[in-house]
């Protein structure tokens, strides 16, 4: 999916020169800024973390996780 994102000049050369530095693209730090941002505010990034942070806040909580029977 392809979004549009605005930024100040001084901005993007920061971003354009960080990447240089550390030879990623716009696309990886973006990637990397968003995940963060994910995780720093609790909010699972796909259904993978969802499922591990469920599983590990029913061990915690002493519930045994729900488990679908195999046929």
């Amino acid at each position: 999916m392809r979004k549009v994102i605005e930024f100040d000049d001084e901005t993007w050369r920061a971003l354009v020169q960080l990447g240089r530095d550390r030879m990623a693209t716009l696309q990886e730090l973006a990637d990397e800024s968003f995940a963060d941002l994910l995780k720093k505010h609790g909010v699972p990034k796909d259904l993978k973390d969802a499922l591990r942070r469920s599983a590990k806040a029913a061990r915690k909580s002493g519930k045994p996780a729900s488990r679908t029977r195999r046929r």
